[in-house]
């Protein structure tokens, strides 16, 4: 059994979410909270396996409920959000860099069409984060100057050009992604295409919770628009994102790879097929193996491609995976990724690449 605490203040809300866990066999409601204090108080006395976590509550909100939590007893925390609005939802990015794995929207009430799908999404997720490990006092990602360049990052300045970056996450990615951007300098001489696996309504408060420690212009990706140096293009939802060869984005509806649409797989394929060695590529934390296959693609053609390390991974799916295929040049953790990536444009520019 999976043992749930549900955090809401909104009795009717949380009463939805009682129902919802609690009739799956395979979860258990332990204990309700309706304001953060009290969440803190019921982890101690429950010892939860998963907590679904409102942002909005008197006395304490969510974020430093999830904040206190994972510095004093880690557990697996899923944000069920009530607002869509990117200037709200934006928050709920930094509960994830506080150390929640996942936010989703607040299943619809019952008799709404939507309800059934938000409600499997809820207990499918809630089933999933319980398998993972979570460390107490979640690492704050830093946001210092890149490391200096050690040998192994010298791997990534072969190419002789690099004219793009794809970078596909999952599980966990959200604040490795802020860390790996937050380190690249304003001048960063290609565009950088990420795919972020995300419960669909979230991403435009993701892209601007990015863009707060960016230096680069963190957007949402369109489709047709011309790919400008020194820009981050981040996939929508429910569209496949590729490049062409006239140096645009494409979005689709092409079905979904890996179960997921934005795939990070079809992403690096196209990415691979247009600038082959011409590229940098890597996969971060993440459950699955979306992306792997193709990472590997990329490797034999030339490009430089990474792959986040199994300690600093929330999930070591995605980059274990392409490890396993030997599709990842360089296994680093953040920080490294960033500095790599870093170095890059300083070569580029010290070269008039």
């Amino acid at each position: 059994m999976i043992n749930v605490l549900v955090v809401e203040d909104s009795p009717v809300v949380r009463e939805l979410l009682v129902h919802i866990l609690g009739s799956d066999p395979d979860i258990r409601i332990v204990g309700t909270a309706h304001d953060g204090e009290e969440a803190l108080d019921a982890v101690r006395r429950h010892r939860p396996d998963v907590i679904t976590m409102d942002m909005h509550m008197p006395k304490m909100d969510g974020l430093e409920a999830t904040r206190r939590i994972m510095e004093t007893d880690p557990v697996p925390i899923v944000i069920v959000s009530g607002s869509q609005d990117p200037r709200e939802t934006a928050a709920t990015f930094d509960a994830m860099e506080a150390g929640a794995l996942a936010v989703l929207c607040r299943p619809t009430g019952i008799g709404h069409p939507d309800h059934d799908v938000m409600a499997q999404e809820l207990v499918r997720t809630v089933k999933l984060m319980s398998e993972v490990k979570v460390v107490r006092r979640w690492p704050r990602m830093r946001r210092a100057a890149p490391a200096a360049r050690s040998a192994e990052m010298g791997l990534a300045l072969e190419p002789a050009k690099v004219r793009i970056v794809a970078i596909g996450a999952s599980t966990g990615g959200p604040p490795v992604l802020q860390t790996i951007l937050a380190a690249l300098p304003k001048d960063f001489p290609a565009p950088v295409l990420v795919v972020q696996h995300m419960a669909a309504g979230f991403v435009r408060g993701f892209i601007e919770w990015l863009a707060q420690s960016s230096a680069l212009p963190v957007q949402l990706a369109t489709h047709g628009e011309l790919m400008l140096p020194g820009h981050v293009y981040v996939a929508p939802d429910e569209f496949q994102m590729k490049v062409t060869r006239g140096g645009k984005i494409a979005l689709t509806r092409d079905e979904p790879e890996n179960g997921l649409r934005p795939s990070v797989s079809c992403l690096l394929r196209s990415v691979a097929e247009v600038y082959g060695c011409d590229a940098v590529a890597g996969l971060l934390t993440g459950m699955g193996r979306d992306g792997a296959e193709e990472l590997k693609l990329l490797k034999d053609k030339g490009a430089v491609t990474f792959a986040q390390d199994k300690d600093s991974s929330v999930v070591h799916g995605m980059p274990g995976e392409a490890i396993k295929l030997d599709a990842a040049m360089l296994v680093l953790p953040p920080e490294k990724i960033a500095a790599v990536l870093a170095n890059l444009a300083n070569h580029r520019n010290k070269n008039g690449a």
